[in-house]
């Protein structure tokens, strides 16, 4: 498969694939199957993220679910980010290397 250029916002959990439809932080090289791998890593974080803004709404004491739930969210975001790295522009790269988080 062919792979095009997308500019990805992990903090938005956004990629598109024109540079300037949407304010983004990295740039990747992807095919149409690495993208959609990426879209469902934003797509579980978001979920993850939704769980934990409910529970700190109500001001939930630490529990085990809290516990899951940031585990969970660590580890997407994790993924999430060693893919981009996988995929990533030299600049991409360099970027997430110095943020030392894998």
């Amino acid at each position: 498969m062919e792979k095009r250029r997308y500019y990805v916002s992990v903090q938005a959990r956004t990629m598109v694939p024109n540079q300037g439809d949407a304010p983004y932080e990295l740039e990747i090289d992807a095919t149409e199957d690495e993208a959609e791998r990426l879209g469902r890593i934003f797509d579980e974080i978001d979920k993850y993220d939704e769980a934990l803004g409910v529970q700190t709404a109500f001001i939930a004491p630490i529990t085990d679910m809290n516990h899951e739930n940031k585990n969970g969210y660590d580890y997407f975001l994790k993924q999430a980010y060693q893919l981009i790295y996988d995929l990533g522009s030299e600049e991409t790269r360099e970027h997430i290397h110095s943020m030392h988080i894998l």
